[in-house]
């Protein structure tokens, strides 16, 4: 019997993974530079109030996976001032608290506006997917399967090209991806809406579902918050 080829060997050729600087899009890319022998980061900017914070924590995850496999961060400018306004994603105030539910963090368009800039960018890049991270628990109308498929195709008709839109965990929830990324450095990953000093707050609505979500998957927190006490469930 022959020994099996070494895992470089056989790793798909190139992924693009959108990425935040999140719980669910880091295990994503992190996962990915196993499967893949080249990774492109891409990160949309819009301007929100958060993404300065951010993208700290972004550039900090990316170096603790450096690999072979990571190629270089690219940031794709998608501004949304001039749509949204004074919003509470680009002022900070009226920011969600931990007790509201998830539909009250619905960025309209979201979706549609990242991956318009990700599809493109691996067209004229040669990049054949690119992957993002919605989850079952996401309740938003453009995070739908119905969405991801027409909306791949529209933008491909409109550029004549063949980029796939991938959504590997589609269907897990959060505590499932959490047990997929233990061994990642999560403790440079960021998920809350109104950062104080540079740490997670501790009561909006994002830093409450990463608690939960540690909570359930059985795991410990390694974040550090800003403020003392338990985010409401």
């Amino acid at each position: 019997m022959t020994t099996p080829s070494p895992a470089a060997d056989v790793r798909l050729p190139a992924l693009a993974v959108l990425v935040s600087g999140g719980l669910d899009s880091a295990i994503l890319l992190g996962e990915s530079l196993h499967n893949y022998a080249a990774v492109y980061p891409l990160y949309v900017s819009s301007g929100l109030y958060w993404e300065p914070v951010e993208l700290e924590y972004l550039h900090r995850f990316l170096h603790a996976v450096r690999s072979s496999a990571l190629q270089t961060l690219h940031i794709l400018e998608m501004p949304v001032a001039d749509l949204y306004g004074q919003h509470w994603s680009l002022t900070g105030v009226g920011v969600p608290h931990a007790e509201t539910p998830d539909e009250a963090v619905f960025l309209p368009g979201r979706n549609v506006l990242l991956l318009a800039k990700a599809i493109l960018w691996c067209h004229l890049h040669g990049v054949g997917a690119v992957a993002l991270a919605p989850l079952d628990s996401n309740p938003f109308p453009d995070a739908t399967p119905a969405f991801f498929e027409a909306y791949q195709t529209v933008v491909n008709q409109a550029i004549g090209g063949n980029v796939r839109v991938l959504r590997p965990y589609q269907g897990f929830s959060k505590a499932d991806v959490l047990r997929r990324g233990q061994g990642l450095p999560l403790e440079h990953t960021f998920s809350c809406m109104r950062p104080m000093r540079g740490l997670h707050c501790a009561h909006c609505n994002k830093c409450a579902e990463r608690r939960r979500g540690f909570t359930a998957a059985g795991l410990p927190d390694p974040t550090t918050y800003a403020l003392e006490g338990p985010c409401s469930a």
